[in-house]
């Protein structure tokens, strides 16, 4: 796993300018938008008391750009390393197996992740969307957050044959209804209530709701523990399949 994220890191070393806005900067300015802007247009009592749009926002919006991030980073690039690049191929001519190589892809993401969520973290700050040190938690559940959603969708790449459209279809009707239905920006009590439990079923949901828990101190310790037990399952659920994938696609 650790020749993967060294190789990894000497690609990215390179072309990190390219990939700062859209990991990091890009959360930021969505914040300063929606939070400042638009938050000053919400009425009072759309949101719980005592805290302002972009304190309600910004657990959400940390949410959502490392969910983004991890879709991204586990989707085209995965298939890249199959099919294009065709790099775990040579690398599954040493003696790294398919199971370190999916191990080690997937530390790396852990490790982007981790660098995006603490530049949003630090660029928050300075607009006033943390209440407390709740945050210094809030990061780390961010990218556990985010790991849980990219292990299935590296499992995903794994199975796919075709040129990546489905990895478009994947963000435009899955990733971005959660972002925009599932308590981002409003209270999953506004939606019909025909449609709530839908809205439960979505990571981002039970990412919204621990993040923002924890920055609010407004989550029970019972919810807590099982928004926590979701994202777990997934990311174990993920780990499994995906190491079963790629090893079934590179082991002739």
């Amino acid at each position: 796993m650790g020749l993967r994220i060294e190789g990894q890191w000497a690609w990215y070393r390179r072309y990190w300018r390219a990939n700062l806005y859209s990991s990091g900067l890009q959360p930021v300015l969505f914040l300063g938008a929606m939070g400042l802007g638009f938050g000053s247009q919400v009425k009072a009592g759309s949101i719980p008391d005592g805290i302002t749009y972009l304190q309600y926002i910004a657990p959400a919006l940390l949410v959502s750009g490392v969910i983004a991030t991890a879709v991204n980073e586990s989707g085209h690039p995965v298939l890249s390393g199959f099919k294009w690049k065709r790099d775990y191929v040579a690398i599954s001519a040493t003696p790294i197996t398919p199971e370190q190589l999916f191990g080690g892809q997937l530390l790396w993401i852990v490790i982007r992740l981790a660098v995006s969520a603490g530049i949003y973290g630090v660029a928050a700050l300075f607009f006033g969307a943390w209440t407390g040190p709740g945050v210094l938690l809030a990061l780390p559940l961010a990218v556990l957050i985010g790991a849980a959603c990219a292990a299935p969708v590296m499992a995903f790449a794994a199975t796919t044959r075709g040129e990546g459209h489905a990895f478009v279809a994947l963000n435009r009707f899955v990733v971005l209804p959660m972002t925009l239905f599932a308590g981002t920006f409003f209270p999953v009590d506004r939606l019909p209530a025909v449609v709530q439990p839908l809205v439960w079923l979505s990571p981002v949901w039970h990412g919204n709701e621990l993040v923002r828990g924890v920055t609010l101190d407004g989550l029970a310790p019972l919810p807590a523990l099982g928004h926590a037990l979701f994202l777990l399952a997934m990311l174990v659920a993920g780990v499994y399949v995906g190491r079963r994938r790629f090893r079934r696609r590179l082991v002739i």
